[in-house]
């Protein structure tokens, strides 16, 4: 049990759903939204998006941990390995000026969803990523990024 969680009673978790395949008809993440994904962990195109940085890819564990308390060090090493394939496949496909990762943890951390969660965002000049707010996306807007980082992340990675 966890001593840190924050869940509701009958949280239903988005990210699990994602990891089993199971969409539902809003504008949540597709499956064609998966970027990249092993028995250990899934990356996929975020529905949520800040202004000047669109495209960025959530890495979560494919089994649910609630937070970094209870996430097992070689499944956080698994989430790097991917953030930082991903990261790569940014610079090269989004010609992004840098990346940024972060992660929340519980209420007073930001952290909103209840699955332990990696952001990688593609960075820009003066692109004031702090300083905005994200809104969803409609899912047409995320394929391209998706495909974009599949393709490079398929021909680029030995797993």
């Amino acid at each position: 049990m966890n001593l840190y969680s924050h869940k509701p009673e009958g949280y239903e978790c988005p990210f699990c759903r994602i990891v089993s395949g199971i969409e539902k008809p809003n504008k949540g993440t597709k499956q064609r939204d998966i970027v990249y994904q092993n028995k250990y962990v899934t990356a996929f195109i975020a529905s949520k998006w800040w202004p000047n940085n669109k495209g960025h890819v959530l890495v979560v564990p494919s089994k649910h941990f609630e937070n970094i308390y209870e996430l097992p060090a070689e499944i956080a090493a698994e989430i790097h390995r991917v953030a930082q394939l991903t990261a790569i496949a940014m610079k090269k496909t989004y010609n992004c000026d840098g990346v940024s990762t972060r992660q929340h943890n519980e209420p007073a951390g930001n952290q909103d969803v209840w699955h332990y969660h990696l952001h990688v965002y593609p960075r820009y000049e003066n692109d004031n990523l702090y300083l905005t707010k994200g809104s969803y996306t409609e899912p047409d807007e995320r394929p391209f990024y998706a495909e974009k980082l599949r393709s490079w992340i398929q021909k680029n990675s030995q797993n």
